[in-house]
């Protein structure tokens, strides 16, 4: 609550809120009218954004220059390594091994000293125009699982190939995150479009059931954040 105030504080300012995750975007919803602000956005599928009034936030986007191959945990986590909020960076792209991220400007100087290294591995940043991925889509890995229940931690025992006993410790552990937030509830039943991200693991996107086994199990279909 407190993040949400700060935020609503800022607008009330005439100033640009940090980024801010769908939840959140919602959660101000309920204090302000959606006059009241309005939402930027750097490409049209972008999950974090920024509100604001009248003067459009100041923002960078870096490409990170290395011939080496990331997955999006490994630049998110080398990223929080440095003890970055998450509410200065926005989303993170990797398109054709191009890798990409936008963060508020005022921390740029701050990531260009310190922000050197991918899994100990040594990267360069490069400035860009921030319009260079306004017709971005994202792209996923098309998963197709089958399951006994919508459960949370059945899809979690599944796609991390974890018995459902271990499975447990991962909630216990903070390591599953549901739209945004830690998720402690094993028995959640997932919904369509219900995005969770499991450490160490990547981000996906429920799409729902495609069909009913003989067998009683059930197929599902989920995206794989690329």
């Amino acid at each position: 609550m407190y993040n949400i105030k700060k935020n609503i504080d800022k607008l009330n300012r005439d100033d640009s809120t940090f980024y801010l995750e769908p939840n959140e975007v919602k959660e101000i919803g309920k204090y302000l009218k959606k006059d009241k602000f309005s939402i930027f956005k750097p490409f049209a599928e972008a999950e974090k954004v920024i509100l604001y009034k009248d003067t459009l936030p100041k923002v960078v986007l870096f490409k990170i220059v290395t011939k080496e191959v990331f997955r999006h945990q490994d630049i998110l986590g080398s990223i929080f390594s440095l003890n970055i909020d998450k509410c200065v960076f926005g989303d993170i792209i990797i398109d054709d091994n191009n890798y990409y991220f936008y963060i508020l400007e005022s921390m740029k100087d701050y990531f260009l000293t310190n922000f050197t290294k991918v899994k100990n591995n040594h990267i360069e940043l490069e400035e860009i125009d921030t319009n260079t991925l306004k017709n971005y889509k994202r792209k996923y890995q098309e998963l197709e699982l089958i399951i006994k229940s919508e459960r949370i931690d059945s899809i979690v025992s599944n796609i991390t190939n974890t018995s459902r006993n271990k499975v447990k410790d991962k909630f216990k552990n903070r390591e599953v995150i549901l739209n945004y937030e830690v998720l402690t509830n094993l028995a959640y039943l997932l919904k369509e479009e219900d995005i969770f991200s499991i450490r160490k693991y990547g981000k996906f996107k429920y799409i729902g059931k495609v069909k009913q086994t003989k067998k009683n199990n059930y197929i599902v279909k989920i995206h794989k954040y690329l």
